[in-house]
This record gives C-alpha cells, structure tokens and sequence, in this order.
C-alpha cells in the first residue's frame, strides 16, 4: 500500500494569514494528505507569505534557498508559494527561484491542490494569480493547529487607501460576508468544542456595509450581539477595525455582551495629525483619543492596544514629539511598533526625498518604546492581588515547568502547574512585568474541549 503524502505549511504574517493556511492545510488533508512539522519529511512544503513589511522579500526567498537544497536531497518535493507576496510578485518568483513549482495568489486558495497537481503532470512551474475571489475562503474546509481556540473570517479585503499599507492592492476591494453564515460557523464550532473565537477583518468595524437592502444593513455590532448568543463560545475577539469607523454601538455591543473581551485594538500609527493625514488615515490625534475615551468609559476594566510606525517619510521631531504625547496620554497596555519600511506599490514608498535616516528612526523607536513599557508596567501591576479569569495556551516555551494562558484583556500570564490547553482557570497575579504577568492557580473553572486531530502550521 503507497503511503499518504506529507505536507508542511509554513506561515509569514498576520492572523488572516494564519487562518488562510489553516484553509490550506484543510484542504491537503481533504485530498488524503498528512501534515508533518518537519519540512524534512514533507513531499509538499506551501509557503503562505506576507508582503506588508520591507524584510518580507528578504525572509521568504531566505526560507526558498533552504528549501532548495532539501528538494535537492529529496527529488520529487513540491515547493508552492502562496499569499500576499505572490499576489503582489508573481511570475517575478519563479523567475528569482527556478525550484518553485506553483504561485498562487490570495484569491485562490482553493485552486491549490489542483495547482499542485498539475505542476507534477507537467513537469513545470504554475502560476495561477486571480484578480478576484471566486467564492469566499471560509467556504473552504479549515484544519486548526490548536482544539479550543478558533479564527473565523467575516470580511476580506479593504476599501481604505492609506498610503503605507499594500493590502488593497493584494486583498482586493471590501466584501462583508453574510451573518448567517458566520452564525452557522460559529455554532459548529462550538459544537466541536471550540470556546474562544476571533473574528478576523482588514476593518472589522466597517462590516456589512455592503450587505442587504433596503433600510437594513448589519453592522458590526449586531454581528457582536450574534455570535454573543452562540452556546459554547465563552470569548470573543476581534481584529483589527479602524478608529474612524469605532461607533458608539460597537463599544455598547462590547460592554453588554458578556462573551466579548474586554481588549481593544486600536491602531493610532502617529499622533501627528500632519503624519495621519499623508497616511490618509482619517482621523485626527484629538478625534481618537475621543473615541478611546469613550470606549474606556464604556467598557469596564478595557485593555488596549495599539499599532504605530515611527519614521514615516516627511516625518519631524516635532511631529515625533506629538506621537510620544499621544502616546503618554493613551496610556496603551502593550504597543506594536514599527519602523516604517517602504512597499513597492504603495504611495509612501515614493516619498524618496523624505525618508527619515535609519539612525533618526531608530532613536526615535527607542524613545517611544520608554513610553509605552513605562504604561505598560504601570498597567500590569495595577492587577496583583486580582483574580483573573485565564484560558491556558499551554506549556511556556521558556519554561515548560509553567504554563502560559491568556486573561480576558488578552494578557499573558505565567503559572506553575500541569493543565491542558483549552482549560479554563482562575489565577491570583502576583507580579508584573511590561509584556506578562506572573500568578498562582486558584481553580480549574472549565474543562478542556474533547481533544482533535492536530494539523500542524508553522508560523513565523
């Protein structure tokens, strides 16, 4: 009897790129395929890539060249190369890396296995690059890495233009998908024993704006109100929306439905407002700490986060110094911070004469990193002596005598103990520092879900 192939999925990017290669990864195991994490043993290796930061080139053709002295060992392996990248690039891939046997793009998952199957019969590299979703992705059967947590994708694509960012180029026009859909996910999710979910969008506060009819259309908070009503689901997430689009409906949606956590994600990316209107954001440093304030006066005991990019082209001191006062004043729980990098494609990659020197933007990332770290601990430690609620991600991966879990706010914490991934517990905080917390297990609180097949991913 032939055994099955193997494939290994390895993923660069954000969490719509991890659910994508969980669609991947389905759709393999679909054709009577085996998942290995070791790209060693693969006869498939996908490489789903991202293409928002200037280092992305830079790491996916670093992961093709290792790649192509294992297929050199192994005659037979297939390379595919899917994702934001091999929208953006495509010929160009194979034209750099000869060893890559399909392309394709973010529009076509669902063609890979047959991509793959035709490259064999052929003999030759495929590239198969849509300019537009044939159906919607989440109708494609998903493989999970973990049993308890799940992402579940209500809207692809951005109609936003700023000026730094390529997705619209790579992920197309906004297409809201039907609530009802998103609903009967949800609900078979929860059957299978799933308890937490994320709902995934470029601008996840702008759904439903191009559904129905007439006088009604969702909104994103209805949505929220939805999925709060599904049995099982005790935590819902999101990611990402807009400032501009936070609508007093949304925060009253968060604040009353008891399965959503109390985290926001809230990408401020300057405080200047000179900076945010090149970047075509929409709205004003003054504008958004409106909306902060009110979502914080709304929502009991909120976490927030943020994105922000230091070094934007044409940025000053003076419009630096603004970022680090909004900053102080926003008082983040955690940031990510960028250095701006430019993207072919993009408005700000053009801004050549305004670059700001490398030397400039890293003191600057510094200095704004003081920032938030300084809230940041401040916040944490606001939380010894609390209970917390926590749902256990698993052994830490420094200390696999601790497990590492996630509280409500979306705060990791640390604890010594032995429980399974997906169990829920009570964890008394007794110490803090800028990006964790360190507790005592109080109780079990939940059980874990009933244990599945785990088809692995690598994320990078």
């Amino acid at each position: 009897m032939t055994e099955p192939r193997r494939f290994h999925v390895r993923t660069f990017g954000c969490q719509m790129n991890e659910h994508d290669s969980e669609r991947i990864a389905g759709l393999l195991a679909a054709e009577g395929m085996e998942a290995t994490d070791d790209p060693e043993l693969a006869d498939v290796v996908v490489v789903n890539t991202c293409c928002i930061r200037e280092n992305a080139d830079t790491k996916l053709y670093g992961t093709l060249g290792h790649l192509k002295s294992l297929k050199e060992r192994h005659p037979g392996m297939q390379i595919a190369v899917g994702g934001c990248l091999a929208q953006k690039d495509r010929e160009g891939i194979v034209e750099r890396a000869g060893h890559v046997d399909v392309v394709f793009g973010t529009h076509n998952l669902a063609h890979a296995p047959d991509l793959l199957r035709a490259s064999r019969r052929l003999g030759e590299p495929v590239v198969e690059i849509l300019e537009e979703h044939e159906a919607y992705p989440s109708a494609l059967p998903a493989r999970r890495e973990v049993d308890h947590s799940a992402w579940i994708t209500i809207q692809i694509g951005c109609d936003n233009s700023c000026t730094f960012c390529i997705v619209p180029s790579v992920r197309g026009a906004e297409v809201s998908r039907r609530m009802g859909d998103i609903v009967r996910e949800v609900e078979e999710l929860g059957r299978e024993g799933v308890s937490e979910i994320t709902l995934l969008g470029q601008n996840v506060n702008s759904y439903g704006r191009d559904l129905g009819a007439g006088q009604y259309r969702p909104q994103f908070a209805d949505l929220l109100r939805a999925v709060d009503a599904v049995p099982g689901i005790r935590r819902v997430r999101y990611t990402s929306p807009h400032p501009k689009d936070l609508r007093p409906e949304t925060i009253a949606a968060m604040a009353e439905c008891p399965s959503v956590c109390e985290h926001l994600h809230l990408p401020l990316q300057s405080g200047s407002d000179r900076v945010l209107a090149a970047m075509h954001r929409g709205y004003t440093a003054e504008r958004y700490l409106a909306r902060l304030a009110a979502a914080r006066a709304g929502i009991d005991d909120l976490a927030v986060t943020t994105d922000i990019i230091v070094g934007f082209p044409g940025e000053t001191d003076a419009d630096f110094e603004r970022t680090l006062e909004v900053a102080d004043a926003a008082e983040y729980d955690a940031a990510f911070t960028f250095i701006f990098s430019p993207r072919e494609g993009t408005v700000a990659a053009r801004m050549t004469d305004d670059f700001v020197p490398p030397e400039v933007a890293a003191a600057r990332m510094t200095a704004l990193m003081e920032v938030v770290e300084r809230h940041a601990l401040v916040k944490h430690s606001a939380r010894i002596g609390r209970v917390d609620e926590v749902l256990v991600l698993g052994p830490s991966k420094k200390d696999p005598a601790m497990m590492s879990a996630r509280t409500r706010q979306n705060k990791l914490v640390h604890f010594a103990g032995t429980l399974t991934p997906g169990t829920y517990a009570e964890v008394e905080i007794t110490s803090a520092a800028p990006h964790f917390l360190r507790g005592e297990l109080q109780r079990v609180t939940a059980p874990a879900p009933r244990p599945r097949v785990r088809i692995p991913v690598t994320v990078l």
